[in-house]
């Protein structure tokens, strides 16, 4: 038996009702002009998935509720399933609607709820018992909801709701082969993390196909919807352990479908395998950065982004990720879409773009060096971006001339190194703050993930702003993205940040200043993190899984015995981190990834004990 398969993603944001729905029609207008008879959407998707608390509203539910009975009267000829909140019995549940020509065959609701990482969903959403099936009543319709098989075009299939497919042992899909399913959906909200799609496809669409001899369609949402979490877009369709159809990852447009033809009685043939999605670290990295920026630019109505641009690395991955959002979404949507989608006018080429987007100053104080200056300098031109340069050397003498006043001492930086440094750092934040409110536009601040673990960060200093867009990634992490992106990107300006050590530059030039002689090597610290954040792992524990690539010896017992020192005591900073995306495997985020108590012992017992060994 053939039939025609569809698959779409939609950008949609948290409850916005009128772009969300639109965008559902518009992919299945889009599924039927294509002669598709089946279409799988996205989990959620008339509401978003990042709506957080309001989940637990009852209106919130009872309005996405009245926008399914909107949507239901398109979808004459096509079976669509379409995600949205059940309020049943003032519990909320994740569910699934199936339409077929206009009429409602039931709601699968999920079974299995994510409870780890960024997952908080059994804090909004029940999971539904396997097996049961019960009536509901809305609109005067009677609806069957709970673990249902549906039939449509002589088809039986039945719904996986995105974690249900990562549930190993508990999958849906094992009872749903038991009775006869020839297509399993799989509606998903599935976040983004660099190399992450790869276990997608294996592990929830191929092996769910070969493990249920069935045809499996996954299609994930899209986009950067509620401000941290980054959605690829994927969708997947597969036949029995075979990939036939995929589309490219993270576009720019807000919706994107895929067809294809499938034979439920023999191996059907691939349709549509593009070369074109790169699952390169680096490139995932840069597709999911720009796709994240422009969404959260045109979302949140901003003029554009203000960054204080050190000539370090940080503020250097920033800035260029600023101007290659333009250059793709400009790409790929067309040159008058995206100028319309982020409010440019009187504009006609990239760097004139970037120049309305990115503006960026130089800072400096009698510590700053040419190098970064001429760094800065280099690459904001390279760009496009618009550059302004002043020193802030008189706001840091005012500041310690009155404290010194205060105190009746002179400062110096044999027993105030610290607040002499930080003093540097927040004097830059209120001018800089300054512009971004007179240019509307939002403040980029450059903490990165490695920082953000030991507290090497002034708060409401180089910690001060709006948006961090790489604090979820560690810094060897952004080096290694800086040297292939003047390479293989052609950001020929990043030559002179590539060339430096890097350097919060706040002590005078003769001590010599490093991050890694402040810290430890950066290669260190990652591995570190690695086991004692990822895999949470105690000192000792972390000593053991090194010593053999690091060595034996107390110069690893320091770094080791320094890491979990700081993490410990600046909690409270990582507290006020600006938000930020979730790009990989970990971060350090309280409010999504990572919670630890502002106050504890330290790990006093722990460190003692790696002290002993």
């Amino acid at each position: 038996m053939k039939i025609r398969l569809a698959g779409a993603t939609v950008n949609q944001t948290p409850f916005d009702w009128e772009n969300n729905t639109a965008n559902i029609l518009f992919a299945i207008q889009e599924a039927k002009n294509k002669n598709a008879k089946i279409l799988c959407l996205p989990e959620l998707c008339i509401t978003g998935y990042g709506c957080e608390d309001t989940f637990l509203s009852e209106w919130l539910s009872a309005k996405a509720f009245e926008e399914l009975l909107k949507i239901k009267e398109y979808c004459s000829d096509i079976t669509v399933n379409i995600g949205l909140p059940i309020r049943i019995d003032g519990i909320t549940y994740n569910g699934s609607c199936v339409i077929s020509n206009k009429k409602i065959l039931g709601i699968t609701l999920k079974q299995n709820l994510p409870n780890d990482g960024v997952h908080y969903e059994p804090r909004w959403f029940s999971p539904w018992p396997s097996g049961k099936a019960i009536t509901i009543h809305r609109k005067d319709m009677s609806i069957q909801a709970g673990d249902l098989i549906y039939e449509a075009d002589g088809i039986r299939f039945g719904i996986e709701i995105c974690e249900d497919g990562w549930s190993k042992e508990k999958r849906p899909g094992y009872k749903f082969k038991e009775r006869g399913v020839q297509l399993i959906l799989n509606p998903s909200a599935s976040h983004f993390a660099m190399g992450k799609s790869q276990n997608r496809e294996q592990e929830v669409t191929l092996d769910g196909s070969q493990l249920f001899s069935c045809v499996y369609v996954f299609c994930n949402l899209l986009g950067n919807e509620a401000g941290r979490m980054i959605y690829d877009g994927d969708i997947l369709i597969a036949q029995k352990g075979k990939l036939l159809a995929q589309n490219t990852r993270m576009s720019f447009k807000p919706v994107t479908i895929i067809t294809c033809d499938v034979d439920l009685n023999q191996e059907s043939k691939s349709t549509q395998l593009p070369l074109t999605d790169s699952k390169d670290r680096n490139e995932e990295l840069t597709k999911a950065v720009s796709l994240a920026l422009f969404d959260y630019l045109r979302k949140s109505k901003s003029k554009g982004f203000v960054l204080s641009l050190s000539g370090g690395a940080d503020s250097a991955i920033c800035a260029t990720m600023v101007a290659e959002m333009v250059r793709r979404a400009s790409a790929e949507l067309g040159w008058e879409t995206f100028c319309k989608q982020v409010g440019l006018q009187n504009v006609y080429n990239q760097k004139q773009a970037v120049q309305q987007l990115l503006t960026c100053a130089y800072q400096a104080t009698f510590n700053s060096s040419a190098a970064t200056f001429e760094a800065a300098r280099e690459l904001s031109e390279s760009l496009g971006a618009t550059f302004y340069n002043w020193s802030i050397q008189q706001e840091v003498d005012s500041y310690t001339t009155k404290i010194e006043a205060a105190l009746n001492r002179k400062m110096d930086w044999k027993t105030d190194d610290i607040s002499l440094q930080n003093i540097q750092a927040r004097s830059r934040s209120p001018i800089i703050w300054m512009l971004a409110n007179i240019k509307q536009s939002i403040l980029l601040t450059t903490s990165n993930r490695s920082e953000g673990d030991v507290g090497y960060a002034t708060m409401d200093g180089d910690t001060s702003g709006s948006l961090a867009p790489v604090s979820g990634i560690n810094k060897t992490t952004i080096l290694e993205w800086l040297r292939w992106a003047e390479h293989e990107l052609g950001y020929s300006g990043l030559k002179y940040v590539n060339q430096l050590k890097p350097t919060a530059e706040l002590r005078p030039a003769e001590r010599h200043q490093t991050d890694e002689d402040d810290l430890m090597p950066y290669t260190i610290l990652a591995e570190i993190e690695r086991h004692a954040i990822l895999f949470r792992k105690s000192p000792t524990e972390v000593f053991h899984a090194m010593k053999d690539k690091f060595g034996d010896n107390n110069l690893l017992k320091s770094y080791i015995k320094k890491f979990f020192r700081l993490w410990a005591a600046n909690q409270w900073k990582r507290e006020r981190l600006a938000p930020s995306f979730h790009l990989d495997e970990l971060n350090v985020d309280p409010r999504t990834w990572c919670r630890f108590p502002i106050l504890s012992s330290g790990f006093k017992t722990e460190l003692a004990e790696l002290d002993a060994l």
